[in-house]
């Protein structure tokens, strides 16, 4: 099959699976099978792109041009390869996780969400093939659009209230800066589409640039850069699965995603470089980094803590792509995988003490682990990646930040990082801890695992995090190459 083809079939086959689970709505077993088997064949689809994917930027797929000179078009190329492969991959472990919790915790609508868990799919697709700006515009929209159900669906007045912060931080940010940097851009480069080294050659003063510069880290407000993060803790009123939707498999990944494809393919290195803005931001990333952390510590319910950890994570990644030096870039794209199968791990976990237990605050916690060890043992898994210890995935991408830091002069950013990861033992571990030895005076605890298809789903990630460490070898070449680096 041709390079077309499959990058076309991988984009459509979430949408043909949408329309399949909507035929398929009154037979639960048939609508879940419709599922997996259309997430296993867009991860496939996905996965026989790899080789041109390491080549290089591939050749544009014009499908649509609406006015002269702008196109919306797709070319694969080796970030937008990376985080195909991780949206298409865990597509399916959070479809087998989604099985077990949805039915376990009798949720309404379920053929609704797997509808829009589809099209968000569909669109994430779309975003990491995009060949211009234009083109991941419309697909950064209508991924916000098709997630907008997901973050209401239980339909009560906390989850409207949540959908309509979701929904109004990320339309604001997209229409008072995203928009207006676009149309900027166009204005002075008279292009759109991502080039290796970026499209301004020059032609733009810094004054210029470094205002495009900051509109675009606050206009892509999927990045939960501070002060626009509020969404992501509104939107944990949604179901687990949808959580970990949010967190690892599309939108927060979209967002980080896009702030690193146009510094490296808009800006370019060696001009971003140059930028007094660029200075700015990477000072309020750090900052996003540390107050995120510190909030996580205050938070008693796991998800919510969850949800500021996030911020701060991906505060890691908008550093990274800042830094603009070879292992601040390659540590930002590791970290969008790494922090993938260490996160959606951990909230796969809270997903699963709720289902089987309905707990959801970490102080009703105490002797857990005794009950749900390996729920609790997963939890240790996820949180050790998320900090950055052997032997899980989170310490190569950390690793590299860090060395980004000392490329660039920043000493003060790689003590935000340390001290940070600091940050990040003191809110995850008690938990685990809490799990394991907290309340062992109350007698033995009768086993009580959530349904096993979260089980599976947990200990697919689970092993993901320690092989992201010893075979991290495939996705440092995905990463090295955005910076000019031999796949």
């Amino acid at each position: 099959m041709s390079y077309e083809a499959l990058v076309s079939l991988a984009v459509c086959l979430p949408l043909a699976g949408a329309v399949l689970v909507w035929l398929c709505g009154n037979t639960p077993n048939l609508r879940e099978a419709v599922t997996l088997v259309t997430g296993g064949l867009t991860f496939l689809s996905v996965l026989l792109l790899l080789p041109q994917g390491l080549s290089g930027m591939s050749p544009e797929l014009v499908f649509a041009a609406p006015l002269p000179g702008l196109s919306l078009s797709f070319r694969l190329e080796p970030l937008g390869m990376l985080f195909a492969l991780i949206a298409s991959f865990l597509w399916i472990v959070t479809s087998i996780y989604s099985i077990g919790y949805m039915r376990g915790a009798k949720e309404e609508n379920q053929t609704r969400f797997y509808i829009c868990f589809a099209l968000a799919i569909a669109f994430t697709l779309g975003i990491a093939f995009s060949a211009n700006l234009l083109t991941l515009f419309v697909f950064y929209e209508l991924l916000t659009l098709s997630t907008y159900p997901l973050v209401t669906h239980k339909g009560n007045d906390e989850a409207r209230r949540g959908g309509r912060v979701y929904l109004g931080v990320l339309l604001t940010t997209s229409i008072a800066f995203f928009l207006p940097a676009i149309i900027w851009t166009y204005s002075v480069t008279g292009t759109l589409d991502f080039r290796p080294g970026g499209i301004f050659g020059g032609i733009a003063d810094s004054f210029v640039v470094g205002a495009l510069l900051i509109l675009f880290c606050f206009g892509v407000g999927k990045a939960a850069l501070m002060p626009f993060h509020r969404w992501l803790p509104s939107a944990m009123v949604a179901p687990t699965p949808v959580s970990a939707l949010l967190h690892a498999v599309a939108v927060v990944k979209a967002g980080v995603f896009t702030l690193l494809k146009i510094t490296v393919y808009i800006f370019g290195a060696d001009l971003l470089v140059l930028l007094e803005a660029r200075d700015l931001m990477l000072y309020i990333a750090g900052a996003s980094i540390l107050l995120a952390s510190i909030v996580a510590m205050t938070r008693d319910n796991l998800k919510a803590r969850l949800a500021y950890s996030t911020v701060s994570q991906l505060g890691y990644i908008t550093l990274g792509a800042l830094l603009a030096t070879p292992a601040g870039i390659t540590g930002a794209a590791m970290h969008i995988a790494m922090h993938a199968f260490g996160k959606i791990t951990l909230f796969f976990c809270a997903g699963a003490i709720y289902v089987a237990t309905k707990k959801t605050e970490i102080s009703q916690m105490e002797g857990l682990g005794r009950a749900m060890p390996f729920t609790m043992l997963a939890f240790l898994i996820g949180s050790l990646s998320i900090i950055g210890l052997p032997p899980t995935g989170g310490t190569w991408s950390k690793w590299y930040l860090m060395l980004g830091s000392l490329e660039a002069g920043h000493i003060a950013l790689m003590g935000v990082l340390m001290v940070s990861s600091l940050l990040n033992i003191a809110y995850l571990l008690p938990i685990p801890i809490r799990g394991f030895f907290a309340g062992r005076n109350e007698g033995p605890s009768i086993l009580k695992e959530a349904p096993w298809p979260c089980l599976v789903a947990m200990g697919i990630t689970s092993a993901g995090c320690f092989v992201l460490f010893f075979f991290p070898q495939p996705l440092h070449d995905l990463a090295a190459s955005l910076y000019g680096g031999t796949p």
